[in-house]
């Protein structure tokens, strides 16, 4: 263990100790020299050197005592590496029954803050394997752990937790959901180049994605609905209607180089390795350029069997996994152990402080030191 200080400067405080040590020097008794008759007639002698001298000086060590707890407090001590006792944490998941807990232990749920079981089961949308580590390098080092989650387990984030220490998993059965699956896009086309090849390889876009036939051509100042995918096919910029419409969130399909500006960047390549797909960003939305031709031909990506799943990603990226078996998700060990807290002095030193006072004050007004004076 060692002392530290968060506020050095505070020790500056203890040049007040001298305030009580001048005040004493000040005070002290003077006894005034009477003359009488028979010692006129002695012989003057050399007058003792004064000495300094403190009365009442349990008194004065009081005050400097509670003088120096005073900077000390101004200075902010803190006790590093202090060894601290906590009872063995239980920590339960949103959405199942607290169960009963060991006498002497924690119980929290294993959410945001880790508010205690007697409160409301708290809404938390932060996954139960990031709150793991957090909770992890919250508690001090030692700590027994117990964890109660759903099985399957949600609250994924892509990674089986790492934890400092060995945790008594419990997972706790539960039916699983089906998971919620968006709806293949529809294509819709629009432009005055509807080429032959290019309707037939966005026909089989639209089969593939959803086993439906591609929809009839837009009108010249229709706009694709949210949850569409536009495709404009002429070599003209798309009209302001158009443009809107990506910024809001939208994507669009498309050949020109007119589409958006810059170069992009390359998300679908051939076997061979040259770009097929561009990207480019267009406010909250994306235009994805084909960089040939919508032909076999021109474009020879669009023969592999994977191009429509490929593509199909690029609009709709497939969210990571939220549901695993809870037994594969069960923590590992060996992650850095928490930094130790240091324990703040200030409560220790405030009781020091009133206590110094207290006394201080009924040795100043002791009614023993009014008679001796």
């Amino acid at each position: 263990m060692s002392l530290s200080l968060l506020f050095p400067l505070g020790l500056l405080a203890l040049a007040s100790l001298l305030v009580p040590l001048l005040i004493h020097l000040a005070r002290r008794h003077h006894y005034a020299p009477l003359e009488f008759a028979a010692l006129r007639w002695l012989r003057a002698k050399a007058r003792p050197r004064q000495r300094v001298r403190f009365d009442e000086w349990p008194l004065l060590l009081v005050r400097l005592l509670l003088l120096a707890a005073l900077a000390i407090l101004l200075a902010r001590p803190l006790l590093q590496g202090a060894p601290v006792q906590t009872p063995p944490w239980v920590v339960v998941a949103p959405g199942l029954s607290p169960p009963s807990l060991p006498e002497g232990s924690e119980g929290r749920w294993l959410a945001a803050g880790f508010p205690p079981l007697r409160e409301a089961v708290p809404a938390s949308a932060q996954p139960l394997a990031s709150l793991l580590r957090e909770l992890d390098q919250t508690l001090p080092k030692g700590t027994a752990l117990t964890v109660y989650v759903p099985d399957p387990m949600p609250g994924l984030d892509g990674e089986r937790p790492r934890l400092s220490r060995a945790v008594q998993w419990r997972p706790v059965a539960m039916a699983a959901a089906a998971p919620a699956r968006n709806p293949a896009p529809q294509l819709r086309v629009a432009g005055t180049a509807h080429t032959p090849s290019a309707l037939r390889v966005l026909d089989a876009l639209q089969r593939a994605w959803s086993g439906q036939v591609l929809p009839p051509a837009l009108a010249a100042a229709a706009v694709p609905e949210d949850g569409q995918v536009g495709v404009w096919l002429a070599d003209a910029p798309p009209p302001p209607a158009w443009q809107a419409w990506v910024r809001a969130g939208g994507s669009v399909l498309g050949v020109s180089t007119r589409l958006a500006p810059g170069t992009g960047s390359t998300v679908l390549q051939d076997d061979n390795g040259n770009a097929a797909v561009v990207r480019h960003a267009l406010g909250r939305g994306q235009v994805l350029r084909f960089t040939a031709a919508l032909s076999p031909d021109a474009l020879p990506i669009l023969r592999e069997p994977s191009f429509p799943r490929r593509l199909l990603e690029q609009l709709q990226p497939v969210p990571p996994p939220q549901l695993a078996p809870a037994a594969t998700h069960a923590p590992l060990s060996g992650a850095p152990a928490p930094l130790a807290q240091p324990r703040d002095l200030a409560p220790w030193l405030l009781v020091l402080i009133v206590l110094l006072f207290a006394l201080e004050r009924w040795m100043a007004t002791a009614p023993r030191r009014g008679a001796s004076a």
